[in-house]
């Protein structure tokens, strides 16, 4: 889920049209990701048919590409109290502008006794098994209890469920999922820089034979939360066991605010990660040549329209090779502008929807 760290920013605004001039964030040396358009309008919101029962929309999750079918597993934020009560629901497109809602995934209580280790669900990922031939779906589950002023409660205690799809084949994107455990959760092991939040998200890739994993944490024991950062972590297989290298944690991408990495291979070699970052009209991405270190983060501006329909982008929902370079990258974003005290204390209104852009990889 989203933590923003600042208020708003402004950036200074230039109109891009359809037919889109490339943009780029500020020349460095290596390889760039470069904006090419930003889609004028958001493609999924509250008011999208298949929505029904939605009041507050969209946040996290990712979004693949099967043949000619996009298929986008996102976080629903289906009502009161906000970011518990939640659902996590799987929709196709084949144009990435007319979504249909194929169906629910998984449903929280909802419930904020502290009780409840599935009191909110979140971040559903599908990932692809080669070995097994067969979908992986990862989500976090958050017990959730009355926020205080000197702790973040709403969603705390985050373990990492690995589901596993019953079709073989990439046709059982669809699931359905059946849950095999727990890969990841606060304990002995766990960083100085891990909280009270638990794992707060997760996301495997491949690196040869070994399997590599960022997943995230934030001291939310203590208001105001300092940062939310990422560690590493490897398994020799999909299903682990998982272990935290401790040696590599926190990785440098960022070093206040990162959330919800996503991993892609990038054109003719390495590894290209986009996250969540406290700018309000960027995103976070970085590249790996080995796929294990990474270079520092950086901000692609994906709105190059200051507010445009997004007051406040969120998270990239990852990168879809569209070949040439060029990748479709979906994202959520607040339509209105978002007060994060009132959020904080679990009485938002203000809806998020999933809009797009399409950037070209540059070495």
């Amino acid at each position: 889920m989203r933590r923003r760290l600042h208020t708003f920013l402004t950036f200074a605004s230039i109109v891009l049209s359809m037919a889109a001039v490339e943009r780029a964030a500020p020349q460095q040396n290596g390889p760039s990701l470069l904006l090419v358009r930003q889609h004028p309008q958001p493609v999924i919101t509250t008011r999208t048919p298949g929505t029904q029962g939605n009041r507050l929309g969209f946040e996290g999750g990712r979004a693949v590409k099967i043949g000619d079918i996009y298929h986008l597993f996102t976080s629903e934020m289906i009502d009161d109290p906000v970011w518990v009560k939640m659902r996590l629901g799987h929709w196709t497109s084949r144009d990435r502008l007319a979504w249909t809602r194929a169906g629910t995934i998984r449903e929280s209580s909802g419930r904020r006794t502290g009780r409840d280790p599935r009191a909110a669900l979140w971040s559903p990922l599908p990932v692809w098994d080669e070995d097994e031939h067969r979908w992986n779906l990862f989500y976090v589950a958050y017990r959730s209890a009355p926020p205080d002023d000197k702790r973040f409660l709403l969603n705390y205690d985050g373990r990492i469920w690995r589901a596993v799809s019953s079709v073989r084949g990439v046709e059982g994107i669809g699931g359905p999922y059946d849950d095999v455990g727990i890969v990841m959760q606060p304990g002995a092991d766990s960083g100085s820089w891990e909280g009270l939040q638990g794992t707060d998200s997760f996301f495997p890739w491949r690196v040869g034979r070994r399997w590599y994993a960022f997943y995230g944490s934030a001291r939310t024991e203590v208001m105001p939360i300092e940062h939310w950062l990422v560690g590493l972590a490897s398994a020799p297989v999909l299903g682990g066991p998982w272990k935290r290298l401790g040696d590599r944690s926190p990785v440098p991408l960022e070093t206040r605010f990162i959330e919800n990495p996503i991993v892609t291979k990038a054109p003719g070699g390495g590894w290209l990660c986009v996250y969540d970052t406290d700018r309000a009209d960027a995103i976070g991405w970085a590249y790996s040549a080995n796929g294990i270190d990474w270079g520092p983060g950086r901000s692609l501006i994906v709105q190059p329209t200051g507010g445009a329909w997004s007051k406040d982008v969120r998270t990239p929902l990852g990168l879809i090779d569209e070949g040439g370079g060029r990748f479709t990258v979906f994202y959520t974003g607040f339509e209105q502008t978002p007060d994060w005290d009132r959020l904080f204390r679990g009485a938002g209104r203000e809806t998020c929807a999933i809009g797009f852009a399409e950037v070209r990889f540059e070495r």
